[in-house]
């Protein structure tokens, strides 16, 4: 499996894990398994991975507050896999930094679509109007690096992303003064349809405020646009 992508996959069920593994391997990544929060760290010791898959309901350990030591500890990006389908768990895994959560049973075509899809956007994808995007993109009293995943403000503290934290301000800052449909982040974002049930985007938008808004619940730079979508107010430019 030379140049494969590497993925480890965290969950106590043997079963899962099996599954998980062919399914991936059937896709030609190079599969890593961990079974609880020990193997996790263990894994990640002296070795990195393109994506990590998290369960949340492994015995003696908080997948939630392993979730929380990924988005802090790590810049690999990592999808929630879990038998937890309620919206509370799901909203709190991605306001924890889970680029994706899916819920158990799952469909083998849309995980590994959307595996393909958090891989396309750590790496660099497709995106609106980001052909000529530079690494560093100013705006407001902010500069993003894309390249770091950091947010720079111009007093010189700085900020870590998440992998969909980042895509998603690069997408919105690049098109500074333009609506961005849901439709259009979607896709561009997370390489596939928004659904009118999918509340990842509004999460997402939620802790970008909390970041970079100086009052996040009456936002200045990170717009709602009623029932089309999301806007940058002012404008951008090189460093």
């Amino acid at each position: 499996m030379r140049d494969a992508k590497s993925i480890l996959i965290v969950d106590d069920e043997p079963q899962m894990l099996g599954l998980l593994r062919a399914i991936l391997e059937s896709q030609n990544f190079d599969v890593t398994e961990a079974r609880d929060g020990d193997g996790l760290r263990q894994a990640l010791t002296g070795r990195s991975f393109d994506l990590i898959t998290l369960d949340l309901g492994m015995p003696g350990y908080s997948g939630i507050d392993l979730a929380r030591e990924l988005s802090q500890s790590t810049t690999t990006p990592f999808i929630v896999v879990s038998g937890r389908s309620d919206d509370y768990d799901r909203v709190l895994a991605l306001e924890l930094g889970a680029d994706d959560y899916i819920s158990k049973p799952f469909n083998t075509r849309e995980l590994t679509a959307r595996v393909r899809a958090v891989m396309r956007r750590s790496g660099g994808g497709r995106r609106l109007e980001m052909t000529t995007a530079p690494a560093e993109i100013m705006f407001h009293d902010y500069a993003l690096n894309t390249q770091t995943r950091k947010l720079k403000h111009r007093t010189g503290t700085l900020t870590a992303l998440t992998v969909a934290e980042c895509c998603l301000l690069e997408v919105l800052a690049v098109n500074a003064g333009k609506v961005c449909t849901r439709d259009e982040i979607t896709l561009l974002t997370k390489g596939r349809a928004w659904s009118p049930t999918d509340r990842s985007l509004d999460t997402l938008v939620a802790r970008l405020r909390r970041k970079i808004e100086v009052q996040p619940s009456e936002p200045a730079i990170l717009m709602s646009v009623r029932g089309v979508g999301y806007m940058m107010t002012g404008s951008t430019g090189n460093m």
